[in-house]
């Protein structure tokens, strides 16, 4: 199978934040062209404004006009920004959010056509990005929409776990209605699949968390575990998903249970990703599972309190940068394996294989 070089297309974020210094610090090194041929969407004259500020002298966008154009050994931008157009580091402006969701949609239009095989966004102002053609709560809704996708998963990716939201970017006192067996089960089949397709892993195990404190204490402390979560587990083992379940979230962390299972389903948004950045936060990624195309981004947001000032960490934009690479190998592996598994039972697919787990875990005290 002949190895075809990945267009990486970049989305710029918000203008104002740290997304162009980690960007830049990122493609700053060489080796990245080993992996990738970078295309920023973005505005020559705000990169231009982002280097002097930081200081990075050794460092250009080569600029092209489509992403055929791109060059294999250099950092390319395609404009999708005026002249006219205003940095005011660390500040969230309408400009800023606009200019942020025009790059979005022009990486997107690319990506869906084909141009690129991969996107990186850069973070944006989920609240200046707001406006009458624009009224999602961030990029994975958006994505979901354009993709016409029924379903996604939002997926936190690290070295130490791998944790997927079932309710993601909603407010708490909405998150008991959002749990209903179908939409659960429907996440469980998600993680699966994305653990199989895009990490490689030939049979996955996925710990599911309680909603309620101790998983609710045998029906003590809320009975969506007995009603719905415990229903929805049995079901994806009758479908052959390796899933276990439900988990006090506090004690699964705490003993480290987590790192027995290829995948973690959280319910809701804080229960999943407080442990993830207290363990990941400089190398986390967001990975968007569920949709036709490949995007990753940052675990960070745009971070306006140190916009400009250098101080800004690139790890976890580089880590999102080889995670959307690496996928859309695992993909190309698996589509080819696919084709003729007996011709191709020869490759060995990788997978982080997981210890015998404990014979307690199932039954964790409260």
């Amino acid at each position: 199978m002949e190895k075809k070089t990945i267009l990486a297309g970049i989305s710029q974020g918000d203008i104002n934040g740290i997304g162009y210094e980690v960007i830049i610090k990122t493609l700053s090194d060489p080796t990245i062209n080993d992996i990738c041929t970078p295309v920023v969407y973005g505005s020559p004259k705000v990169g231009a404004y982002h280097r002097k500020a930081l200081n990075i002298n050794n460092f250009t966008f080569n600029n092209i006009r489509t992403p055929d154009e791109a060059h294999a050994r250099k950092v390319n931008m395609i404009n999708c920004l005026d002249d006219d157009i205003r940095v005011e580091l660390g500040k969230s402006t309408t400009q800023g959010g606009e200019a942020a969701i025009i790059s979005l949609r022009k990486a997107v239009e690319d990506l869906k056509s084909g141009k690129i095989d991969v996107l990186i966004t850069a973070p944006i102002d989920k609240k200046n990005v707001q406006s009458e053609n624009f009224h999602f709560k961030g990029h994975t809704d958006y994505l979901k929409s354009v993709a016409g996708a029924e379903e996604v998963l939002m997926f936190m990716i690290s070295e130490s776990m791998r944790i997927g939201i079932a309710t993601d970017h909603v407010p708490l006192r909405n998150v008991p209605g959002l749990i209903t067996f179908e939409t659960l089960l429907h996440k469980i089949r998600l993680m699966n699949q994305s653990l199989i397709l895009d990490f490689g892993i030939r049979k996955p195990r996925i710990a599911v968390l309680g909603l309620n404190p101790h998983a609710g204490d045998n029906s003590l402390l809320g009975t969506e575990e007995a009603e719905i979560l415990s229903p929805a587990i049995q079901q994806a083992q009758k479908e052959g998903i390796m899933t276990f379940g439900p988990f006090p979230a506090d004690g699964f962390f705490g003993a480290g249970s987590f790192t027995k299972f290829d995948g973690i389903l959280a319910m809701y948004h804080d229960q999943g990703l407080a442990p993830f950045k207290a363990l990941s936060f400089d190398s986390g990624v967001n990975f968007t599972a569920g949709l036709p195309f490949i995007r990753t981004s940052p675990v960070h947001g745009t971070a306006f309190a140190i916009a400009g000032k250098g101080e800004a960490s690139e790890n976890s934009f580089r880590q999102a940068l080889y995670l959307a690479c690496d996928i859309f190998r695992n993909r190309e592996i698996y589509t080819e394996i696919s084709k003729n598994p007996l011709k191709h039972q020869d490759i060995e697919i990788h997978s982080d294989r997981i210890d015998e787990l404990p014979p307690d875990i199932f039954n964790p005290e409260p």
